[in-house]
C-alpha cells in the first residue's frame, strides 16, 4: 500500500458570471441613481449584492458587516470583511459609482454603527439572513432572464480582475483565500478564456478566407 500514489481529485473550475449578466440583475434590482421614492429594502439589495461582487466577497460575509466596518475616508474607502476561521481582511472600494450608492444606503437608512444590511421586519435590528438576501437575488436572476448563483459574483470579480493582469498574490489577498492554489483555479480559467477567443478568431479568418 505504501508504494501506491495517492489519488488525487482535482479541483473543479469556478464558474464566473459574465459581467453583462451581473449588470442587468443589478440594473433590474434599481439603477446607481435610484429614484427617490424607491423602498429602502430595495436599495438596500442593490447595495449588499454589489458589495459580494466589487469586493469579491462570500454572500455570507457580506451579510455580517457592520457599519464599523466601513472606512469611507474620501478617496481612500475600505471595508473590513470578516472570513472564514476568523480571519480578518481589508478591502480596497475603488469603484467611485458604488462608493456613491453605499454612502446613499447609509444616509437613507440612518445607520451609524450595528448590522450594515438588516432584515425589514426584524425590529431589533438584526442581520439580514442568508435565505433573505438570497431569494431576491434569485427572483431577480428569473426576471432578468439569466442563471447566476449569488456566489458566482465573487467569481465574476476574481476573473475580471485576472483578466485585467491583477498578480494572482493580489487576488489571493482580496479573495482571503488560505492559499494561491485555490485563486490559481482562476488563471486556468483564464486561459480557457483565451483559447475561447483564439478558436472564435481562427473559425472567423476560415469562414472569410473560403
Amino acid at each position: 500500500m505504501d508504494r501506491i500514489d495517492t489519488v488525487k481529485v482535482p479541483k473543479a473550475l469556478p464558474r464566473p458570471a459574465a459581467a453583462a449578466g451581473v449588470a442587468k440583475v443589478l440594473a433590474l434590482i434599481c439603477s446607481r441613481r435610484p429614484r427617490k421614492d424607491l423602498p429602502l429594502d430595495r436599495l438596500r439589495d442593490r447595495v449588499l449584492f454589489e458589495t459580494a461582487y466589487v469586493c469579491g466577497a462570500r454572500a455570507t460575509e457580506v451579510r455580517g458587516l457592520y457599519v464599523e466596518d466601513l472606512d469611507l475616508r474620501l478617496d481612500d474607502e475600505h471595508v473590513r470583511i470578516h472570513g472564514k476561521g476568523g480571519s480578518v481582511r481589508t478591502v480596497l472600494l475603488d469603484d467611485r459609482g458604488y462608493v456613491a450608492l453605499l454612502n446613499l444606503y447609509l444616509a437613507r437608512a440612518g445607520y451609524t454603527a450595528g448590522p450594515l444590511f438588516r432584515a425589514s421586519i426584524n425590529s431589533r435590528g438584526g442581520s439580514l439572513s442568508y435565505d433573505a438576501a438570497h431569494h431576491p437575488w434569485q427572483g431577480c436572476c428569473a426576471q432578468a432572464g439569466v442563471e447566476i448563483d449569488i456566489h458566482q459574483l465573487r467569481h465574476a470579480h476574481a476573473t475580471e480582475l485576472i483578466n485585467a493582469g491583477v498578480s494572482i498574490e493580489a487576488v489571493r489577498r482580496r479573495l482571503g483565500h488560505a492559499s494561491t492554489e485555490t485563486t490559481q483555479l482562476y488563471a486556468l480559467l483564464d486561459d480557457k478564456v483565451a483559447d475561447a477567443e483564439i478558436r472564435a478568431a481562427r473559425r472567423h479568418r476560415d469562414r472569410t478566407s473560403h
